[in-house]
């Protein structure tokens, strides 16, 4: 998906369209049909040049497109997480990022290893756990650049990428890669003062 282009322009329709392709690939994915990238096209009832601006080939489609069944949206986890402190709802989305990555990791492995092995420029993936993590820091009175910042650096904490280099570098089992991930976070957290927006 080319995350480029969802920045440019009308963002909210451009995330629409986003979202109806990836509805409809589901949609034939459930059927137990093979799909192109111009039988989506059709079915989402968008031009095959709209279709390829956000996904440049199938195999990126139904990798993302499988991956995305199994997730909720940011806006859910968020409101999943109401009426918690900020530190206790930062650490949620940490978790719930880190289980649902565990819990499809082979899919995440296959879908990472496309994306970045295709020669196209469309390799930028939707960005959930940074949409997530604005939610929860727009509550606070923290600047854009700092709410930027800080939904960056808790990003590299979480998800699938995290948890790859602590499986497959350091040599920990799933538990010590949550715990150790956690930690981290804690410790981020321990060393920011947040302040609530009244």
């Amino acid at each position: 998906m080319n995350n480029g282009y969802l920045k440019k322009g009308r963002i909210k329709q451009k995330q629409e369209t986003r979202e109806k392709i990836l509805s409809c690939a589901q949609e034939l994915m459930n059927s137990g049909k093979k799909f192109t990238l111009e039988e989506v096209a059709e079915k989402a009832k968008v031009s095959r040049a709209t279709i390829y601006r956000y996904y440049s080939n199938v195999e990126i489609l139904y990798a993302e497109a499988g991956i995305d069944i199994n997730t909720k949206s940011p806006k859910t986890i968020y409101e999943d997480l109401r009426g918690l402190e900020l530190k206790d709802k930062i650490l949620g989305i940490q978790e719930y990022y880190n289980n649902l990555a565990l819990d499809n990791e082979n899919a995440f492995r296959n879908y990472l290893s496309i994306v970045l092995t295709s020669d196209s420029q469309h390799n930028k993936r939707g960005a959930r756990r940074t949409k997530t993590l604005k939610m929860v820091l727009d509550e606070t009175s923290l600047t854009k650049k700092e709410i930027k910042n800080l939904q960056n650096l808790f990003t590299v904490l979480m998800g699938i990428e995290s948890l790859i280099v602590t499986k497959d570098v350091c040599g920990l089992n799933n538990e010590q890669s949550k715990k150790i991930l956690k930690w981290g976070m804690e410790l981020l957290l321990k060393g920011i003062s947040f302040e609530q927006r009244k």
